[in-house]
């Protein structure tokens, strides 16, 4: 289980401390029992959002509820019609029989596939598998290529640790950013971070510009270092067969708690008593609940909170993507659109840098071109990622006029994610929980699992005096107990084991 899955939107990383960490662990007490006309009502605990995070909190405060006999009942809010957020699927022609297709959060997996780079006027480089594509690599680019794999390593060693038997619980995502080391790498560009750390600008111009580009739709002198290096951690990695949102389904399925799809909220506030319990209107009516979790974007959901807590959430804006899914019977794209002869072979996966236009050359006018496989013999699916809606006129063009179904969606995919040193608060008040303030750290489905688990734990631990686990032992009292190479606890993941 110690390993990253990065599952970020387009292509392809759960959370532990060895230490305390002063100022952001907190206990509360126990609240007033809630009461009801008829005596002692049950607790209730309002998710919104049935993405990864809210899906998962669910989970979380399942596993709680099963090992500690808590009485709580969860309502899970989706303004849409199915589990999963920014992951769904859809069918090639419309038919359930073809093997469906991500259309948000995909795969994250190593391809097959011969990749080219593209900077809108010409294939910069193109890359296979062979060693003579590695020598290749390593005459254009000298030893950037190791450098940068071996920060990304340090980057993952450094998150791995959220993956033991001690974690923390955070309210405070700073706090949390300097524990693990993070502080540089999040207040610099990713071109400022790795040419600091002797990588040539041409490798961090090209190789990782085309990965934050297909990863977050971000140049690589506009992301943060942070999430420029999860962009280039997305190795060895593996999707559900039939779609990732599966996943979110089953943490919903498996925590028994009430789903309310097609269900739009559309304020949080707070009783007017003082047991600070929470108020949550929708197109169903009101509900009141001992606690809120908002698993959604905020100032893109919708929802009014009250001034004095909206305050606190900084506007978080998104990248708006362009998704075109189609199938074609051509195995590769034209090569006279990318300036090449009719004999020249294309790569199946094109990603794109910003370099060429830097320097006044043309924009490319995709972001990436990846063939998915076949829908059926003779015809494949193809994905593509782009800044600007892709005309049908573009497609036949650039496919040769073999074109066959069409299937295209907006998204607000991604936080814009420049350099910064502050987040959003994890606990906006007593009670109300906002997992996305993880966002611009660190964007992933994974990610935002993790996140939804440290806050039900804040949660769990501010209302009942547990967590999921429950009650904490010092770090000492748990290091003689901490897992060694070959010990069946090394695949522990703090949650789910206990």
């Amino acid at each position: 289980m110690k390993a990253l899955i990065l599952l970020t939107l387009p292509l392809c990383l759960a959370f532990q401390l060895p230490f305390g960490i002063p100022g952001i662990f907190k206990t509360k007490g126990v609240p007033d029992t809630i009461e009801s006309a008829t005596g002692p009502a049950t607790p209730k605990i309002a998710i919104i959002g049935a993405g990864a995070g809210g899906s998962s909190a669910a989970f979380w405060i399942s596993k709680a509820k099963e090992r500690f006999g808590l009485d709580i009942d969860v309502e899970i809010y989706d303004k849409s019609s199915y589990v999963g957020g920014r992951s769904t699927i859809v069918y090639p022609h419309d038919n359930t029989s073809l093997p469906p297709l991500e259309l948000g959060a995909s795969i994250f997996g190593e391809e097959s596939y011969e990749t080219g780079i593209w900077d809108g006027e010409q294939i910069v480089v193109s890359m296979g598998n062979s060693w003579l594509d590695t020598l290749k690599l390593l005459w254009r680019y000298g030893l950037s290529p190791k450098r940068v794999q071996s920060l990304v390593d340090n980057m993952v060693k450094n998150l791995l640790i959220v993956y033991d038997q001690e974690t923390p619980r955070w309210d405070n995502i700073t706090s949390l950013s300097d524990a693990l080391g993070f502080a540089s790498a999040i207040q610099s560009t990713t071109e400022d971070y790795l040419t600091a750390h002797g990588v040539s600008e041409l490798f961090a111009q090209e190789l990782v510009d085309a990965a934050t580009r297909v990863n977050y739709a971000q140049n690589v002198n506009d992301i943060h270092a942070l999430e420029g290096m999860v962009s280039m951690a997305a190795s060895g990695a593996a999707a559900v067969q039939g779609g990732n949102r599966q996943i979110f389904e089953q943490f919903v399925n498996r925590s028994g708690a009430k789903l309310l799809l097609n269900t739009t909220v559309s304020s949080i506030k707070p009783k007017s008593d003082s047991s600070r319990h929470w108020t949550v209107q929708s197109n169903l009516g009101s509900s009141e609940y001992m606690a809120v979790i908002l698993a959604s974007p905020f100032h893109s959901s919708g929802i009014t909170l009250p001034e004095s807590l909206s305050s606190l959430i900084p506007e978080q804006p998104y990248v708006h993507l362009h998704v075109t899914l189609f199938t074609t019977t051509s195995p590769t794209p034209n090569p006279a659109y990318f300036g090449l002869s009719d004999s020249s072979k294309i790569p199946q996966m094109i990603l794109t840098t910003s370099k060429g236009v830097r320097n006044g050359g043309q924009e490319p006018e995709f972001n990436s071109l990846s063939y998915l496989g076949t829908t059926r013999e003779g015809e494949w699916a193809v994905k593509i990622f782009s800044m600007e809606p892709i005309s049908d006129e573009w497609l036949q063009k650039v496919f040769f006029g073999k074109v066959g179904w069409v299937y295209r969606k907006e998204w607000e995919s991604y936080p814009i994610l420049p350099p910064t040193g502050s987040f959003p608060p994890v606990r906006v008040d007593r009670g109300l929980f906002y997992v996305n303030a993880f966002e611009p750290f660190i964007s992933t489905m994974e990610t935002e699992t993790i996140a939804s688990r440290n806050v039900v734990d804040l949660l769990l631990n501010e209302e009942f005096q547990t967590g999921i686990c429950g009650s904490r032992i010092s770090a000492t009292e748990r290091n003689d107990t901490k897992a060694t190479e070959g010990d069946p606890q090394e695949d522990f993941v703090y949650g789910w084991d206990c």
